[in-house]
């Protein structure tokens, strides 16, 4: 793990002597263009459609195991 982390230190270190003067944050060396969808409402799901194809389903709500204890559980 030690050659890990010194391999990564002494590529932080060479990033780091980059001279990057002038140059955005997020430029890119292509112009990437983001296509944008018209913000506007929309139908939304029927519930049961949405939880159709769940491994379970509790009426249209997803069933899903607990993960998270009680503090008194704990």
């Amino acid at each position: 793990m030690t050659r890990d982390l010194d391999r990564i230190l002494d590529y932080v270190a060479a990033l780091q002597a980059l001279d990057t003067e002038g140059i955005e944050p997020t430029s890119h060396p292509i112009p990437v263009p983001t296509p944008l969808r018209p913000d506007g409402a929309a139908q939304p799901l029927d519930p049961a459609l949405a939880v159709s194809n769940a491994p379970e389903a509790a009426g249209t709500a997803f069933a899903v195991p607990k993960v998270i204890d009680s503090e008194d559980e704990g």
